[in-house]
């Protein structure tokens, strides 16, 4: 699965953002998605999965209530809608199959106080 994730950008705290993933390949509605994000001096965290059918979701606890992972099968996307934006959640946001393969390019969010 090849994977391109978009829809980052520039926002104020308590803003939202939803962030996009294209995958390719035949194979993509069978796997784990995820969401996974890399602050500056920190290591890449898991910030979100969902099952393939969408009725099994995580978020980890910081993001819990603010966060929502969604995909569409049929597109081949998984999408991540962010609210309530907090300057901890600066990152780099990467899409992937959970448990990982290859890592496409992320998208930059920057959240400003």
């Amino acid at each position: 699965v090849q994977l391109q994730a978009s829809g980052g950008g520039l926002a104020q705290a308590g803003g939202s953002l939803r962030l996009s993933c294209a995958a390719s390949g035949r194979t993509f509605s069978s796997y784990v998605m995820g969401w996974f994000r890399q602050a500056p001096g920190k290591e890449r965290e898991l910030v979100a999965a969902i099952t393939w059918s969408g009725g099994g979701r995580y978020c980890t606890d910081s993001v819990k209530g603010r966060f929502t992972i969604s995909r569409d099968n049929s597109q081949k996307k998984v999408y991540l809608r962010m609210n309530n934006l907090e300057p901890e959640d600066t990152a780099v946001y990467y899409c992937n199959t959970d448990p990982p393969g290859q890592w496409g390019q992320g998208t930059q969010v920057t959240v400003s106080s």
